[in-house]
């Protein structure tokens, strides 16, 4: 089978496009050189490899030879992994937004050969139908454009640039915040709120932890309020209706990566790391805030999927699952084979009855399975999930039938298991492991399971062993057998930073606290805006990337400013570093203007100013972290849900020095009559130490 450029790439997206019949080539010089040496348009095509819509696309045009002959004949075609280059990726979303008012992958973009956008969209069909011009036409009129226009098209490209680079300037302005933009953000979350079924907006219904993390610090800054109680019961809700509803994969774990429908029932199957990474972090704080023991089950079922089938032998995590797999059907049966979204999720009801005998009566009342599928026709265009079921939630369990559903749960498992899985995405991305580090650290002691203190140990081992170079000290962004040449951006940064900072206060070993530091000092030296405050998401050092922006907006993943404010607010209270902390500030005020006009969009931010405008405390343990009473102690601390709180460890050796260093009141915290104990402090002030668990649960 004929083979093109991208057969020698890491990328499994670009390996999943190595055997078109296009003559794709990956992002860089040769491909530049090529469209300026032959003066052709590039078309850039832009996925991932667990997207459906680009498996579409690919299957519809880039497999097909009369597609590709003229692919190849009028243009360079360049073939991105929005995962691996979100710098090529954001530059050119950036164009299609601006100019379609929407946005999506596949994204194709045609270019100029000094790499200016002038045409942009996303999926195009074969033949025209919904509403969308037919590929092949549209690459025709591009190409005779080129031909007869080319002087104006490149005209046109350098000044759409200019235009976004000028939308770029503007993009942060620099003022100050006050605590009335923690109430205006409130306030648009509560005229989007789902009451019935709990998110923000209808359809499609996507996650949004970033909003959830908000709404949690804003309940606990107002506990007693009717805005602040109603903050918190946004969150509960949406967590138990996503919990229940047909997103959460109720036999693996884990959640897919969005609903179709207003009613979390419907997903699109694709599972993403980021996505159980945030969530896990949501149902902890929940669990913590509640000691609702069904949010502790939840990130637990998150947290083990991830252990089980996101994790390499490395130790590393998996980026993504596809949403497509083989459908297995019957001998003869003309769709055995066929790749179809949720395949290896939805049963039927037969499918159901045989596994379970006289346990599935209880199984498909409690799941909603019908005998003609649970799936509303108008989630289901395509009819691809017709007949199907689709688990959801619809009664809650009747007193002595949870044994019954979880024997009923294993051996759901085991068959499905036998079913072809769908595709793994096995790059690691240095940013989603960061918050997966975080994600199993804080489920190891908010739900006092040292076991997953390991999986978020080896992942930072990983990350420094396969992504950190040490000699130049800087993070590359993934690894596929073997680490990739792309550098890192400010999310990964930003993410590994905070990732690290969870596993020391988990760990207590300071060499996870160092290297936090380590990294936010070359994060300081290739993103910062000396200017203006903030970070940049790119370094600025690759000319192929036409714009240097700020990620202005926490959506499925937080930007990577939001987190390196909290970071660096959390770093200044551990160190007692006042530039750390003037930093910290800087960067959430670099975000004035979009803070004053739409609050919402930036959730994670504000979850950075919410610790700012509180005086943190610092809660800590004096003893060995071996000890008992020690663990005892740690233990309290993780039932309470603290987000204002810096805790750390004086064990009487190397790590209490080094705190020590810029905080002389750690060096005399000891033990009290040889017991361990606790000190609790708040401006400068300490209360007098506690050696007893419950004296420590009437302080917090």
């Amino acid at each position: 089978m004929p083979q093109n450029r991208l057969e020698h790439e890491k990328s499994p997206y670009l390996l999943q496009h190595a055997h078109n019949p296009v003559d794709w080539l990956p992002w860089g010089n040769e491909a530049f050189e090529k469209a300026r040496r032959e003066n052709k348009p590039i078309f850039l095509s832009v996925g991932y490899s667990t997207c459906h819509w680009c498996h579409v696309m690919a299957h519809e045009s880039f497999e097909d030879d009369a597609t590709a002959e003229i692919m190849n004949r009028e243009f360079v075609n360049i073939k991105v992994d929005r995962e691996e280059r979100p710098d090529v990726d954001r530059v050119y979303m950036t164009f299609v937004q601006a100019t379609t008012g929407g946005g999506g992958w596949p994204m194709s973009v045609w270019l100029t050969p000094q790499l200016e956008p002038f045409v942009a969209g996303t999926y195009f069909p074969p033949e025209e139908r919904f509403g969308q011009p037919a590929f092949r036409r549209v690459l025709q009129r591009i190409a005779e454009a080129w031909k007869n226009d080319r002087e104006k098209i490149s005209k046109q490209g350098a000044n759409i640039v200019e235009a976004l680079r000028e939308a770029a300037r503007e993009e942060t302005a620099a003022g100050e915040i006050d605590a009335s933009t923690l109430e205006g953000a409130y306030q648009q979350f509560a005229r989007t709120f789902d009451a019935h079924e709990g998110g923000f907006g209808g359809a499609p219904k996507f996650p949004r932890p970033v909003s959830l993390n908000f709404l949690t610090r804003f309940h606990a800054r107002n506990p007693d309020t009717d805005s602040g109680q109603h903050a918190l019961e946004m969150v509960l809700l949406t967590l138990r209706k996503m919990a229940a509803g047909g997103m959460h994969d109720h036999i693996g774990g884990g959640f897919h990566r969005y609903s179709v429908d207003g009613h979390w029932h419907v997903p699109h199957f694709e599972k993403m790391l980021y996505d159980q990474a945030q969530l896990a972090s949501a149902y902890l704080d929940a669990f913590q805030i509640t000691g609702d023991a069904d949010f502790a089950a939840t990130a637990r079922d998150i947290l083990d999927y991830v252990r089980r089938d996101m994790t390499s032998p490395e130790g590393g995590f998996y980026s993504a699952e596809d949403a497509d797999s083989p459908i297995v059907a019957g001998i003869g049966d003309p769709g055995h084979g066929k790749m179809a979204e949720g395949a290896f999720y939805v049963w039927t009801k037969q499918e159901i009855d045989d596994a379970l005998g006289d346990r599935a009566p209880i199984f498909s009342f409690h799941y909603g399975v019908e005998e003609n599928g649970n799936v509303p026709t108008g989630a289901d265009p395509h009819g691809e999930l017709r007949g199907k079921n689709i688990l959801i939630e619809r009664h809650p369990p009747a007193d002595g039938v949870q044994e019954s559903l979880a024997e009923s749960h294993q051996k759901l498992f085991s068959i499905r298991s036998k079913r072809p899985r769908p595709h793994l995405d096995d790059k690691i991305i240095a940013a989603w492991n960061g918050l997966m580090i975080s994600a199993f650290a804080l489920g190891a002691q908010i739900l006092d399971d040292a076991s997953y203190l390991e999986p978020a140990t080896q992942a930072a081992e990983f990350v420094r062993a396969k992504l950190y170079d040490e000699s130049r000290k800087i993070l590359f962004r993934s690894y596929r057998e073997g680490r990739s040449e792309v550098e890192g951006f400010a999310d990964d940064y930003a993410f590994v930073i905070q990732g690290l900072i969870d596993l020391y206060r988990v760990s207590f070993e300071m060499r996870w606290l160092k290297f936090a530091l380590e990294l936010q000092n070359k994060m300081d030296a290739l993103f910062w805006d000396d200017k203006g405050g903030g970070y940049f998401s790119v370094t600025g050092h690759d000319s192929s990337i036409l714009l240097r922006m700020k990620e202005e907006n926490d959506s499925a993943e937080p930007a990577a400013s939001s987190v390196a404010a909290l970071n660096l607010a959390r770093l200044a209270a551990i160190r007692n570093d006042p530039e750390l902390l003037a930093r910290a500030k800087k960067t959430v005020n670099a975000f004035a203007r979009q803070l004053a006009h739409f609050p919402s969009a930036l959730p994670q931010m504000l979850v950075a100013f919410d610790f700012l405008k509180t005086a943190p405390r610092q809660i800590v343990v004096a003893g060995d972290r071996g000890e008992e009473r020690v663990q005892e102690l740690f233990g309290e601390i993780g039932k309470h849900f603290l987000p204002h709180a810096i805790v750390l460890l004086a064990d009487g050796a190397e790590g209490q020095s080094f705190l020590a260093e810029k905080n002389e009141a750690i060096r005399a915290m000891t033990p009290i009559d040889g017991k361990p104990a606790v000190y609790i402090c708040e401006n400068f002030t300490c209360k007098a130490p506690v050696t007893d668990v419950s004296a420590l649960r009437e302080l917090l």
